[in-house]
């Protein structure tokens, strides 16, 4: 399992704990630390067991109000940065 603390930027939330399999292919958990407590947690469960290139494509770009990203695109640049450490260890 590859697993990451990011830092997101521009958002509510404060820390994107994400959890990938081995391969780096496949997330096997998210967690948000701060943020709107009940969409994130809706958010990492029905992205959980879902491969990330599927989730990517369809969380990417996403905002909120007035910000040019989201939680759910901070979640992507969280994704991205487990696949790079996934790749580092391989």
């Amino acid at each position: 399992m590859v697993a990451i603390d990011f830092k997101p930027r521009g958002v509510c939330s404060k820390n994107i704990h994400v959890e990938l399999d081995d391969a780096g292919e496949v997330i096997e958990g998210v967690a948000f630390t701060g943020g709107c407590n009940g969409n994130l947690k809706a958010i990492s469960k029905l992205v959980a067991g879902h491969p990330v290139a599927e989730i990517t494509a369809i969380l990417r770009g996403n905002t909120c109000g007035p910000r040019s990203t989201s939680c759910a695109d901070q979640l992507c640049c969280a994704l991205d940065a487990a696949q790079e450490q996934a790749r580092a260890q391989a």
